[in-house]
C-alpha cells in the first residue's frame, strides 16, 4: 500500500499552514545571496539542462506570442528565463512602470494581471512577457538584477493565492519550488482555477529514486548536499531542511494522482537523470 504524501512543506513540526509558509519564506530570503552558486555546484551545473528540457517541452504554447505564462516560486528567475528563449522575437510588451518590461510590483491583488501596477501595455503584434512570481522579496531582487532586459514581470506573491482571475492563464509553471507550498492539493486547486481550458501545467521537481540508485542518492542527499550547502552558504540549518523536503514530497505516483484529483487531464511524469528529478505536466480538461 502507498503511504499518504504529506500534505505540504514544513520546516519543523509547525501547527499551522500560516507558520509553516512564513518560515519557509524566511529561509528562502536567508540564503538567497548564495542560492544560485549552491544550486549549480549541488546538481553539477545539470539545473541549466533541466531548466531548457522543461522549456522545450511547452515550445508550442511559448512559441505563441499572445499566451499567457505564469512561473510560480520562481525563485532567481532561471526557469522563467529558460521559458523567454523560446518565446517569439517579434514584439515586446512594457510595463508602464518600469523599463524593459520589468515590473517592481509587490501587493499584488486580483485581476487578469495581478496588479494594475504590472499589467503590461501591449501593442498589435507585441509579445505578451512572462510572469515571474515568489513570495521571497530576496530572490525577487536578484531575478529582476539579472534579467533587467527581459521581457518579464516580476510579482511578489503567493502561489497559493494566485493574484489572477479564473481561466485567464495559457501555461503556468514551476521548477523546484512546488515542495515548498504547505499544502499540495490545494496549490495544484489554485493553478487548476487561473488556467484556461486545455492550459498546461508543469512541474519540475526533485524526485528521490528507488532501488540501489536510491541507495546512493540517499547517502548524497542526506550527508554530502547539507554539508556543501551548509559551507557554501553559511546557513546549515536551511540545508538541513532541503534533503527533509525531498523526503517529504509525493513520490511520481502520489503526485500524478493528485493531478488527476485537481481536474487535470493526461497527467504524465518525465524522469530526468536518474529520475533525481523530472517534470509533471498536464492539461486543464
Amino acid at each position: 500500500m502507498i503511504a499518504q504524501p504529506a500534505p505540504g512543506a514544513r520546516t519543523a513540526n509547525e501547527p499551522d499552514e500560516a507558520t509553516a509558509a512564513a518560515n519557509v519564506q524566511s529561509l528562502f530570503n536567508t540564503i538567497a545571496p548564495t542560492y544560485d552558486r549552491i544550486n549549480h555546484l549541488l546538481s553539477f551545473g545539470l539545473d541549466r539542462r533541466w531548466w531548457n528540457r522543461t522549456a522545450r517541452t511547452f515550445s508550442s504554447v511559448l512559441k505563441d506570442p499572445t499566451a499567457k505564462i505564469l512561473d510560480i516560486c520562481c525563485g532567481t528567475g532561471d526557469l522563467t528565463a529558460a521559458l523567454l528563449t523560446l518565446r517569439p522575437n517579434a514584439g515586446v510588451a512594457h510595463s508602464p512602470t518600469t523599463k524593459a518590461g520589468v515590473a517592481h510590483s509587490s501587493r499584488p491583488h486580483r485581476d487578469e494581471w495581478g496588479t494594475s501596477e504590472a499589467k503590461p501595455t501591449t501593442s498589435p503584434g507585441a509579445v505578451e512577457p512572462v510572469t515571474g512570481l515568489d513570495f521571497s522579496p530576496e530572490m525577487l531582487t536578484r531575478a529582476r538584477t539579472k534579467y533587467a532586459a527581459a521581457n518579464a514581470l516580476w510579482i511578489e506573491g503567493d502561489a497559493m493565492h494566485l493574484p489572477f482571475a479564473d481561466a485567464t492563464l495559457d501555461l503556468v509553471t514551476a521548477a523546484f519550488g512546488f515542495r515548498n507550498l504547505t499544502n499540495y492539493s490545494q496549490a495544484l486547486a489554485e493553478i487548476h482555477r487561473v488556467l484556461r481550458p486545455g492550459g498546461q501545467i508543469g512541474i519540475l521537481e526533485c524526485n528521490h529514486p528507488e532501488g540501489l540508485r536510491g541507495a546512493f542518492y540517499n547517502i548524497y542527499l542526506h550527508h554530502v548536499l547539507p554539508t556543501i550547502g551548509g559551507l557554501v552558504s553559511g546557513e546549515p540549518e536551511a540545508y538541513r531542511y532541503l534533503p527533509a523536503s525531498i523526503a517529504r514530497f509525493p513520490r511520481p505516483s502520489q503526485m500524478l494522482q493528485m493531478l488527476a484529483e485537481a481536474g487535470f487531464s493526461t497527467p504524465a511524469w518525465d524522469g530526468y537523470f536518474l529520475h533525481a528529478a523530472g517534470l509533471y505536466h498536464a492539461r486543464k480538461a
